[in-house]
């Protein structure tokens, strides 16, 4: 007798998304005749650049083929040219294009990592990351931050604790994706030394670059001094441009191994999408940058504040100020927030609307931590947000556990 067809464990244990796996509750509000404000995905709102938009509308092409797998040259120049502006100098030997940021980070992963290797990352972090290091078989060991002071990273005697002999690489998001944390050039250097003292690889998600409010600056990995040969930065368009769908990442590094190996990688899914990469490089050439998203960053810092300023009239949540990004993680006064965030799906309505948001325990790879805690995106319009206050404050005050 033959064995029944069965799907693979390795698929069945990979990691739901908790951005995404309530969708299903929110579909089924919305087809009620609900409105569901979505605070619970990093999708902005704002128009995607028209002369991005017009890369695409104007490309003069008649078929559709096949990009580099590197990426089309132009557009590496148009990117190095991006780079210099930000002062992270790089040749386009240096670069490659990915199919958005996750392909950048998977890639990441299966470069610097053997199976059955640690990562180092401090929690919460960015769901994906458990699902690179599911497909490549690596292991997660996280570094404790706490809400308490604003998720800053431990000393670095606290973090060389959690080294063993089978960690390989730390990786940071900077600015941070859930926390809105901008690390500090102390922790910053701090890092670089829990590396350099440990034979370490850094992998910097630098997605949120530009997305830093005030006086905060993020730095980059590959302005570490002696770090040529292990930082490995991991880049996309998504947010910047607010251009999710056209899948536009990149990957670089001064390590020509790295490179190389990330290039292998890159044939074996053939290309990155053609026609992200024809809008970008138009937006990149065009009059419009960098100032449209100089002013794109302007609306996000005028959102946190909003937000901010009417969370802080809703009695039991606990929360900080985030320098970057567009996230915001909140304690609620409850046990189980994503009991709490499922309610407010199937059951809480305030004129016929209510309110989305993500689960704070899936950011965590430590069981139980974030339990209490969801992730809001201020992604929304500064008049949306105060009607997205208003409704986690209306839905507590009627919440039974």
């Amino acid at each position: 007798m033959t064995n029944p067809l069965k799907i693979s464990s390795r698929a069945l244990n990979f990691p739901e998304s908790p951005i995404r796996k309530l969708n299903p509750l929110a579909d089924r509000a919305k087809d009620e005749g609900v409105k569901v404000y979505h605070v619970n995905i990093g999708q902005p709102d704002i128009a995607t650049p028209e002369e991005f938009m017009r890369g695409i509308r104007e490309a003069n092409i008649d078929v559709l083929e096949y990009s580099p797998s590197k990426g089309i040259r132009k557009v590496l120049e148009s990117l190095t040219g991006y780079y210099n502006d930000q002062r992270i100098e790089l040749s386009s030997d240096e670069l490659m294009v990915t199919t958005g940021g996750s392909e950048a980070g998977l890639f990441a992963f299966y470069t610097t990592l053997e199976q059955g290797e640690e990562i180092l990352i401090p929690e919460p972090f960015y769901t994906n990351y458990r699902g690179f290091a599911q497909m490549t078989g690596v292991e997660i060991r996280p570094i404790p931050t706490e809400r308490a002071n604003n998720f800053a990273l431990p000393e670095q005697t606290e973090i060389e604790n959690l080294v063993t002999e089978k960690t390989g690489a730390l990786l940071l998001t900077n600015p941070s994706n859930p926390t809105g944390r901008v690390y500090t050039d102390r922790e910053i250097s701090t890092a670089r030394r829990v590396v350099m003292e440990n034979d370490l690889f850094l992998i910097s998600d630098e997605v949120y670059r530009e997305f830093a409010y005030g006086d905060s600056r993020p730095v980059s990995a590959l302005n570490l001094e002696g770090m040529e040969d292990r930082a490995i930065m991991i880049d996309s368009i998504s947010k910047r441009l607010s251009g999710c769908g056209a899948r536009i990442g990149t990957l670089a590094s001064r390590n020509e191994k790295i490179m190389n190996t990330a290039l292998r990688l890159g044939q074996s899914r053939l290309s990155p999408p053609t026609m992200g990469q024809l809008g970008l490089t138009n937006f990149l050439n065009s009059s419009s940058y960098p100032e449209e998203i100089e002013a794109m960053i302007d609306r996000y810092e005028k959102r946190r504040n909003t937000l901010l300023k009417h969370l802080e009239g809703v009695e039991g949540l606990d929360f900080g100020k985030p320098d970057g990004a567009f996230y915001l993680m909140v304690s609620l006064p409850v046990e189980d927030a994503e009991d709490f965030v499922r309610w407010m799906l199937t059951d809480f309505r305030d004129n016929g609307e209510t309110v989305m948001m993500a689960p704070g325990e899936g950011f965590y790879n430590t069981p139980g931590k974030g339990r209490d805690q969801v992730r809001l995106s201020y992604v929304l319009n500064r008049k949306n947000l105060e009607r997205v206050a208003d409704l986690i404050g209306k839905g507590l005050a009627q919440y039974e556990e």
